[in-house]
């Protein structure tokens, strides 16, 4: 008889596997399970394998990022969203900092890689938004714009959740989305305004607002 998958024993497994990588335990098939109440079968029940879980591993947390992004609610200003967009970034990474360390390992493939390309189309279809809109230049490529917003999200949070940096260092995501979007042809008070909206997201799960300085006055 085939053994049932329960969902939250391959959550419980993933969590623990992206905890023992930031602790920087050895990972084994016996050392994954050991204390969770498991047996290693699970790990074949639910992964196939050692191979299998990393890829799931991975893949988990392009899932929580996509149901982070799905999550917004999209406003008649797509410049508010793309700015949205990147600091609802930001909190995914603070909120699941073991797994959004190894998001970007490509020591193994993902499970779906179509799926996580799927991320990044949230911020892609913002800027078309924002073209069409007038916001910015006729002649914009939305996928370029997209991954410059993505690139200054993620080389500021990848210094605070699994770096050296301290929160505050994110203050200076909002007045760099702004810069970049100014260059491409937002007028400066509204785009400054856009962003400012964007901006104001609610705190990540079991974190008060003072606790997420730089998501929270990043445009200040």
């Amino acid at each position: 008889m085939a053994r049932t998958k329960d969902p939250a024993v391959r959550t419980l497994l993933i969590e623990r596997a992206a905890h023992m990588l930031r602790t920087r335990e050895p990972i084994t098939l016996r050392s994954l399970v050991a204390g969770t109440g498991v047996s290693t079968m699970a790990v074949y029940t639910h992964f196939g394998g050692m191979d299998g879980m990393w890829q799931a591993l991975r893949q988990e947390g392009f899932t929580r990022l996509a149901a982070r992004f799905a999550a917004l609610a999209m406003s008649a200003d797509p410049v508010r969203d793309l700015s949205a967009l990147v600091a609802a970034y930001l909190g995914n990474a603070l909120d699941h900092p073991d797994l959004y360390r190894v998001m970007f390992d490509a020591t193994f493939d993902l499970e779906d890689l179509k799926a996580a390309d799927a991320t990044l189309e949230y911020l892609v279809r913002a800027a078309r938004r924002a073209r069409d809109a007038g916001r910015f230049r006729a002649g914009l490529d939305p996928l370029e714009l997209a991954i410059q917003s993505w690139a200054i999200g993620h080389g500021l949070v990848s210094l605070v959740a699994n770096g050296p940096l301290p929160r505050q260092t994110l203050d200076h995501a909002a007045p760099m989305l702004t810069a970049l979007f100014i260059s491409q042809g937002d007028l400066p008070g509204r785009c400054r305004a856009s962003v400012e909206q964007g901006w104001k997201q609610p705190a990540p799960s079991g974190e008060e607002p003072e606790d997420r300085a730089g998501t929270q006055r990043g445009c200040v």
